[in-house]
């Protein structure tokens, strides 16, 4: 694996990064070792049976549920309290390979979130619903925010990987087909998706070896299906903010603010969240 100190051999080339920005996404080469990535899958066990190492109090975010429900699981936050999970954050490629996409000249956590889909079964929701990180977050004033998305095994087609659509991150801030993370019915998703958006979509999944990372921009559509494998799908998903990421102050419908659940984690100042909070959203590069 590369060291902190000689990134050289990993980092995209000229060409990928254009790529990058051309589809929305892209793939690194292996930059996660074994041991980072097993500490991670025993940590994250850990913290799905109530285990906290330390951190911040996460108000809204309680500990899973024992036995945990059946389904997705989608826990924010979780590296802040879990160490093997903090570490796997600070690997110092993902963020030198999320600066060089971005172009960002520093870049901060902005949250993480612990993903869990079991294997298929009747009644158990396993789809993640087509949808942009960015319709989520208009509470910030970067466009250009991306999140690497660690699987801590390899994935293949039958796990329900990540699947892209091609381009979409150049469709502009005004996002079609009802963007929804727990939605289910993708197809129907994909049939609103083309017709609002006025052109045929491509879908593109995103195979990994282990110890691989992908990284997609905030405006990408992203989704996945049901995992068909016997074996859970793991994966942590970092989500980056550049370092001139602010509060956007932007209002919603009702003249509120644009709420996002950091909103009641961070400190504020002059009344707006400070998405530079330290304790919540750590710097990461330089």
């Amino acid at each position: 694996m590369p060291s902190a100190t000689d990134l050289r051999e990993v980092l995209p080339t000229d060409d990928e990064v254009t790529l990058y920005r051309e589809r929305g996404w892209y793939v690194s080469r292996r930059i996660i070792s074994d041991e980072v990535l097993e500490a991670a899958a025993l940590g994250s066990e850990r913290y799905y049976a109530g285990h906290i190492d330390d951190g911040p109090e996460i108000h809204g975010q309680h500990l899973p549920t024992s036995p945990p429900p059946p389904g997705l699981r989608k826990n924010d936050y979780a590296s802040l309290r879990c160490r093997p999970l903090a570490a796997l954050v600070r690997v110092p490629a993902i963020a030198a390979i999320a600066a060089r996409l971005s172009g960002a000249g520093g870049l901060r956590l902005w949250h993480d979130q612990l993903l869990y889909k079991p294997p298929s079964a009747p009644d158990v929701v396993g789809n993640v619903g087509w949808h942009t990180d960015r319709s989520y977050w208009k509470a910030c004033s970067s466009s250009e925010m991306l999140t690497a998305w660690v699987p801590f095994h390899t994935i293949t087609l039958e796990h329900g990987p990540l699947m892209m659509i091609e381009g979409s991150n150049r469709w502009g801030d005004e996002q079609t087909g009802k963007p929804d993370f727990f939605r289910q019915d993708l197809a129907t998703q994909e049939e609103e998706i083309s017709r609002e958006a006025g052109r045929k979509i491509t879908k593109v999944p995103v195979l990994l070896e282990r110890g691989q990372v992908s990284f997609h921009h905030c405006r990408t559509f992203h989704g996945s299906g049901p995992n068909h494998t016997t074996e859970p799908r793991r994966s942590l998903a970092i989500h980056l903010q550049p370092s001139d990421n602010r509060a956007s102050g932007a209002l919603d419908a009702s003249g509120h603010l644009i709420h996002h659940a950091s909103n009641d984690l961070v400190r504020w100042t002059d009344g707006l969240p400070d998405y530079t909070d330290p304790r919540y959203c750590p710097t990461l590069l330089p």
